[in-house]
């Protein structure tokens, strides 16, 4: 006997395991409270957003991730980048900077300037933001664990050209419990580490109230494999971890809560993310309001940047990304974010160039300027299904975090392996799903009509010369300082690291000699050693 046409129908699961009914009504939201789970924006629990009026007062913060090869380089494109309109800076180190290594480090060879901008000294840092306005931009510094040396550094340029640290506007990424399940670029052992987060939220607090200390990032959780559920769950718990510490060095909730920011990604199915950002807000709100006892609504908001994720480009047909980028955009301003940040079309291959860059910020100026998202407050409130998938995203976050808690809290989580195994093991299935057909991608497993070969794409150039001359800035800046002075200041950090007081006024005074980011990195290395990876990851 046939199938009727309503048997017909193929079943939608979401990746976050939820099933998705062809209609809904106003059965399915039928006990849902407005006051108690959704609200008016800018009120507990936020669930249509941080602001009463959000957009339609100031536009999100357009802030494109940007940085490669030299300081000079670097700077160049980000004063080409604000001349286009972007709002704030975001900026890419290269991997040696990233774990902490001098540009000369044999270690560093052949990834000097590659894929972020070589910092080896506060000259450089002084060098890249030539000209720049710090006092009146944002600036985003993506660095984890030689975050304190990089904060140091822009903290000095400040100084030096006048600037008061109550006046500083930015944020460091400094998480490094999400590099240990996703990036890798780690340093010391977890206790460390999470100490050098707390010595950085104890300092902003008192001395640079305006900029985030740290922005939970899972975004890279979610690219390395995660599920939304999980990005969302796997974050909050690595938040709350950090906000543990802090309030057990003496601080109050609401001294620091309202600087919390978080980075997260988006690709994948439009409703999905989008309801994962409205079950975000509430839970978190929740959380802070609940468990942690903030009185500040500040403290209860879910500050975040949100923007397209690397991980749903693809290298064939590479035009597609720009297409997807735009609906990144529009699912970035649909869920209400604070700061939007694109991967341009040509990520899959290269480090953005400027046509692929400014394609990215034409994008969301266009959202902002022509496409209306910008009218009203959270459109989608009040859809049978929006509203239904948010309460059932909220769920599942919960559980999964409900999982990480009956493990003893997120450093144990991690420090077996067991967040790392989990989302390895997303990854595979996600991957089996793509190629399988199950999980649609255009130019991959449907509508497949070209070869990778068939694209259009400027790469960037890597030039070796660039390593070379920046290896010859750091000699001549060593030659040139006082090396009595450096020696001190690295005596003093290294006698300071062993005891239990706040380690960023020696940090500073190590930066303000002209200290090595490799030689700063070599005395925590000395005191706290290093992290291995759990056996059998």
């Amino acid at each position: 006997m046939a199938k009727s046409k309503k048997e017909d129908i193929e079943e939608v699961v979401l990746e976050s395991g939820i099933k998705v009914k062809p209609v809904y009504g106003p059965e399915d939201i039928k006990d849902l409270d407005y006051e108690r789970e959704i609200g008016r924006p800018g009120e507990f629990p936020f669930t249509r957003g941080i602001h009463p009026l959000m957009y339609r007062q100031r536009p999100w913060t357009m802030r494109q991730y940007s940085g490669f090869g030299s300081a000079k380089e670097t700077n160049q494109r980000f004063k080409w980048l604000l001349e286009q309109g972007q709002t704030a800076l975001n900026v890419a180190f290269d991997l040696p900077t990233q774990l902490g290594l001098d540009s000369d480090d044999p270690r560093a060879e052949g990834e000097v300037g590659r894929v972020g901008m070589a910092m080896d000294t506060l000259k450089d840092l002084e060098e890249a933001f030539d000209g720049i306005p710090i006092d009146r931009i944002s600036t985003s510094l993506t660095i984890n664990p030689v975050a304190s040396v990089m904060l140091a550094m822009y903290l000095v340029v400040a100084e030096k050209r006048g600037v008061p640290l109550d006046q500083i506007r930015g944020t460091t990424q400094n998480d490094i419990l999400k590099e240990y399940v996703g990036r890798g670029t780690w340093i010391f052992p977890v206790e460390p580490s999470i100490r050098l987060i707390g010595d950085m939220v104890e300092f902003c607090s008192r001395n640079v109230p305006k900029f985030n200390p740290f922005s939970v990032c899972g975004y890279h959780i979610r690219e390395s494999g995660a599920t939304p559920v999980q990005e969302m769950a796997y974050a909050f718990e690595i938040a709350i971890t950090y906000i543990q510490h802090v309030l057990d060095r003496g601080l109050d909730i609401d001294d620091f809560a309202g600087r919390v920011a978080f980075n997260f990604d988006i690709h994948g199915n439009l409703w999905e993310q989008v309801a994962k950002f409205r079950a975000g807000r509430r839970l978190w709100a929740k959380i802070m309001k609940e468990r942690f006892g903030a009185r500040d609504p500040r403290s209860m908001t879910l500050r975040m940047i949100a923007g397209g994720g690397g991980g749903g480009l693809t290298i064939e047909e590479p035009e597609n990304n720009i297409v997807r980028g735009a609906y990144y955009a529009l699912i970035s301003a649909l869920s209400g974010t604070q700061t939007m940040a694109l991967c341009s079309y040509d990520e899959a291959y290269t480090i953005p160039s400027k046509k692929a860059a400014l394609i990215s910020l034409r994008t969301m100026q266009i959202l902002a300027d022509e496409m209306g998202l910008c009218d009203t407050v959270d459109p989608l409130a009040g859809s049978y299904y929006i509203e239904w998938l948010t309460g059932e995203m909220e769920k599942k976050i919960v559980e999964c975090m409900e999982k990480v808690e009956e493990m003893g809290g997120m450093i144990k989580a991690v420090e077996s392996g067991y967040i790392q195994r989990e989302v390895s093991h997303q990854a595979y299935l996600y991957q089996k799903r793509v190629q399988s057909g199950e999980i649609p991608k255009i130019a991959v497993n449907k509508y497949v009509t070209g070869k990778i070969e068939d694209r259009d794409i400027e790469f960037h150039p890597f030039d070796s010369k660039v390593a070379e001359e920046q290896k010859r800035r750091l000699q001549e800046v060593k030659s040139s300082r006082d090396e009595n002075k450096v020696s001190q200041a690295l005596s003093e950090l290294k006698q300071t690291a062993k005891t239990n007081e706040n380690l960023m006024p020696c940090i500073l005074n190590a930066v303000r000699c002209y200290a090595t980011l490799g030689e700063i990195t070599a005395v925590f290395k000395e005191v706290f050693g290093e992290f291995k990876e759990p056996v059998g990851i």
